[in-house]
């Protein structure tokens, strides 16, 4: 089991930015893949970023693409997920998860742990 831990989470006027962090416990001994996904108000959870466990290949939605940057420290077992030119529509409850096994890194099926979430408020 992997134990998922989010902070960073804030209010901020549209034009700044926040850095969440996901904190990593348990069996974190084995590979993961870690990602970050939101989820609106009445919206799906949606993908956000992804980064494979050497830190080499990074993935993003086109829709925060330029703008967020997906990080991890894998001695520190903690991801980060830098959030720059925050707009209103960046609103939402941001998740972090964690893969052992392969597959789409978009697709919320492929993780198999989740954090509870941190409330990203973006006012314009």
């Amino acid at each position: 089991q992997v134990q998922l831990v989010e902070s960073g989470g804030g209010l901020v006027q549209a034009g700044g930015s926040l850095r969440l962090s996901c904190a990593a416990s348990g069996r974190t001994g084995s590979s993961y893949t870690m990602g970050w996904f939101r989820q609106a108000p009445g919206k799906e959870r949606e993908f956000v970023a992804a980064i494979n466990w050497s830190g080499g290949s990074t993935y993003y939605a086109d829709s925060v693409k330029g703008r967020f940057t997906i990080s991890r420290d894998n001695v520190k077992n903690t991801g980060y997920l830098q959030m720059n030119s925050l707009k209103p529509e960046d609103t939402a409850v941001y998740y972090c998860a964690a893969a052992r096994k392969s597959g789409s890194y978009y697709a919320r099926g492929t993780y198999d742990y989740w954090g509870q979430g941190t409330q990203v408020t973006v006012s314009s």
